[in-house]
């Protein structure tokens, strides 16, 4: 194979990969700042909202699940959110209402984790 084959096999390989992580060319940069714009614009308005149903030791508590579990703090902003935009939540939320819901979420989510643990055989083992 040629060096012009090899770098042309490259170089598509390398726009593929691009357009797979919404980097390529497909978008150009303006449509990707606008993009980046309204998630940090979204991102703001989620936090707002949150700040306003939360109490501060809430809102700290939620904070420190977040530097261990992202995604379960992100979980747990979820079902608030969404119970504040159903009106099940009508005033702010403490942070023992948070304790309890956190218990909530965890009886619901538990995996049971089983471990299972195989001998081999040894040549030496008389049966």
């Amino acid at each position: 194979m040629a060096d012009p084959e090899l770098e042309a096999i490259r170089q598509r390989r390398m726009q593929e990969l691009m357009a797979q992580r919404g980097t390529g060319s497909s978008q150009n940069p303006e449509q990707q700042k606008a993009q980046e714009e309204a998630k940090r614009e979204a991102e703001e308005q989620r936090q707002m909202i949150l700040s306003r149903i939360l109490t501060l030791e809430a809102r700290a508590r939620v904070a420190r699940i977040a530097l261990v579990k992202p995604e379960k703090a992100r979980g747990v902003e979820d079902v608030i959110l969404r119970a504040a935009q159903t009106g099940q939540i009508v005033e702010k939320v403490s942070e023992e209402r948070l304790i309890s819901l956190l218990e909530q979420i965890n009886t619901q989510t538990t995996k049971e984790t089983k471990v299972t643990i195989k001998r081999r055989p040894s040549v030496l083992d008389d049966d």
